[in-house]
């Protein structure tokens, strides 16, 4: 997987990821002490290349680092927290 400089934006409660003139983010929403991956948007042209997974680590890693649980309405979101028990 390459790096990506993910960059947190949290007014908007977003992740994002600027790379070839497109933008991919991760959406999501503080509750019940727990960060919830709500959306996951990565555009056709970045598909394929980590950027989602990038998304995804660095959203959980933060909310780790803020002592929130982790969630995942968001599809792909729970597919990589199975895949990544160490979360």
């Amino acid at each position: 997987m390459s790096e990506y400089k993910v960059i947190h934006k949290p007014s908007s409660r977003r992740f994002e990821v600027l790379e070839q003139g497109s933008v991919a983010y991760v959406e999501y929403y503080i509750h019940d002490g727990a960060l919830d991956i709500l959306h996951t948007i990565v555009p056709y042209r970045l598909e394929g290349r980590g950027v989602g997974s990038a998304l995804v680590k660095a959203a959980y890693d933060w909310a780790r680092s803020e002592g929130l649980g982790l969630a995942a309405t968001c599809h792909f979101a729970h597919l990589w927290l199975k895949r990544h028990p160490d979360y």
